[in-house]
């Protein structure tokens, strides 16, 4: 389930009080001991750390730290061509629908632009697919993406195709590192 909003464009997270852009990293996290505190009882909407079992769990970081601003779980699909975006969500103080006081704008971009830069690496292209959390998230990735809505296995069903994940990995910018947690 994809539960994020793409509130801004921005290369970097943007702290919503200063104003500064934030430099990210991209760590891989394959320990469910540390996964067992996103879950959804903390607002993170699911336990992460059953997600580990058939996917790899990606988190975006603040760079230098462990500092969690959003995870993102994906599974590669050789019979679509495509990497199946399980699960992604922001952390709950980036979530506007948890919090009125978000603190990085850029979270949501920053998870897809993970996603198309694991299909270029799988030889994917970049494309992917997944289950919008509700009609309007469906509606705002179609509006922002150009996401193609496929609802076949789902009524939030979409699809974003290569040419799109080429202008997401375009925009947001992060650093992958071989570290992981």
């Amino acid at each position: 389930m994809i539960n994020v909003f793409i509130d801004e464009f921005t290369p970097c997270l943007k702290d919503t009080k200063t104003g500064e852009l934030i430099q990210t990293e991209v760590l891989r996290v394959s320990r469910k001991s540390f996964l067992k505190k996103y879950n959804e009882k903390n607002g993170w909407y699911i336990n992460w750390d059953d997600l580990l079992d058939d996917n790899e769990v990606y988190a975006l970081v603040v760079e230098g730290s462990v500092d969690i601003q959003g995870l993102v779980a994906l599974h590669k699909d050789d019979n679509a061509k495509a990497i199946y975006v399980t699960w992604m969500c922001s952390s709950p103080e980036n979530n506007p629908k948890i919090t009125d006081n978000v603190k990085y704008k850029g979270v949501g971009g920053h998870l897809f632009a993970i996603a198309a830069n694991k299909s270029i690496e799988c030889g994917y292209d970049g494309m992917m697919y997944g289950f919008a959390a509700d009609e309007a998230l469906l509606k705002h990735y179609m509006e922002v993406f150009k996401a193609e809505f496929i609802g076949i296995q789902h009524p939030f069903h979409f699809m974003i195709d290569e040419e799109q994940a080429k202008k997401i990995t375009e925009v947001y910018t992060y650093e992958w590192t071989d570290d992981k947690i």
